[in-house]
């Protein structure tokens, strides 16, 4: 209820959706020209800021990119989640990196689904925050556990022919809110 914090708001939301308006082309439905690290932030900030101003244009926005970013992010063949690789990101019109894999961007996709969920009440979005959830539970590229259930921890990544084994709080938070978020949507946490 703070004036100048809801000022704010409205002045970043207004310019994260100029940049929608900017960048957003024909099949590239996204913000920047590129996309880099946490991408699912920026649907989930439109369909925060669209929620709370009641602005419908945002949560369309918020929508459309997040279904075209989780479109690109599932594979093929197998049907799993396949975060942008932080070996070169993807540039428009560019190559895409499939390694190195980051717990955040799995964490970021899983909020800003869960988002979707609580604004749309779309059985998809809660489904999609799921599969994105089993990126660290082995289903991956490489069929590994990147959560480490002897330590608790997370381990920081997928590269291409092995896992990152460092275990750093980055990850392990990103797998730790990760499970949260989704336990707190589930209603499981007594």
């Amino acid at each position: 209820g703070d004036r100048r914090v809801s000022q704010v708001q409205t002045e970043l939301a207004g310019r994260l959706l100029s940049l929608y308006r900017i960048n957003k082309t024909e099949g590239w439905n996204w913000f920047e020209d590129k996309l880099t690290y946490c991408n699912a932030a920026l649907s989930q900030a439109m369909l925060t800021c669209g929620k709370d101003m009641s602005n419908p244009e945002m949560i369309t926005i918020g929508i459309d990119s997040l279904s075209w970013l989780a479109k690109l992010q599932h594979s093929d063949h197998e049907n799993h989640f396949i975060p942008i690789g932080s070996n070169g990101f993807f540039p428009q019109g560019g190559e895409r990196a499939r390694f190195d894999q980051q717990p955040v961007e799995a964490q970021a996709m899983v909020s800003a689904c869960l988002e979707a969920y609580r604004i749309t009440k779309d059985e998809k979005w809660h489904t999609e925050a799921r599969h994105t959830f089993e990126w660290f539970l082995g289903r991956n590229d490489l069929h590994l556990l990147v959560y480490d259930p002897t330590t608790g921890g997370c381990r920081d990544g997928l590269h291409p022919d092995r896992l990152n084994e460092n275990q750093g709080a980055e990850s392990t938070l990103a797998f730790l809110q990760s499970l949260l978020e989704l336990q707190l949507a589930e209603n499981i946490i007594p």
